[in-house]
């Protein structure tokens, strides 16, 4: 890691100069400069005034933290096809989804499919109906939601989704956190 590199990038995102960094760390901007091209090495005591001064902890300035990622493409979705839900396709739309917060897939029901039937589990499950019409069931009861119609349930109830109309439906489903 080049130390004087990241200071750099951190100076500039906060739109400082090299003298306003050097004021407000009580250096030299000549310094500052020396340390910005790693022809200088700060010591531990010095690192943490300039760490102060740029509002940042020693824990996040040596994070190796990579870009986050934030669009998917649709040729990065793995698709999930079971012996056991014929008719049902899944498309997890956030590959790669583990330490998330929740999960997103794309389903589609041919008519007459529904998804295999969970148990109860700690969550939250909601969704979109994109296409047709679907039929969540939860416990005993059960919910019509069509085209343009979202849903939301807590997953304390055994719960499935099926199809029981001729034409083919797709939703979104999301639950949180993960259990697809």
């Amino acid at each position: 890691m080049k130390i004087g590199e990241k200071i750099k990038n951190l100076r500039l995102a906060q739109e400082l100069t090299q003298e306003d960094l050097a004021s407000r760390s009580d250096l030299t901007k000549g310094f500052i400069s020396l340390l910005e091209r790693d022809l200088q090495t700060p010591s531990l005591d010095t690192l943490e005034l300039i760490l102060n001064a740029l509002d940042t902890t020693p824990a996040e300035f040596f994070a190796q933290k990579g870009p986050d990622i934030v669009v998917f493409k649709a040729s990065q979705r793995v698709v999930i096809e079971h012996e056991d839900e014929p008719g049902v396709r899944r498309e997890v739309l956030i590959p790669g989804a583990q330490g998330r917060e929740m999960d997103i897939l794309l389903v589609t029901l041919q008519p007459g499919a529904s998804t295999l039937r969970e148990k109860s589990h700690y969550g939250d499950e909601c969704g979109l109906v994109r296409e047709g019409q679907v039929i969540i069931n939860l416990g005993k009861d059960t919910f019509k939601a069509s085209r343009g119609e979202a849903f939301y349930y807590t997953a304390d109830k055994k719960h499935w989704i099926e199809n029981r109309a001729k034409t083919m439906a797709r939703f979104l489903w999301i639950s949180a956190p993960p259990s697809f």
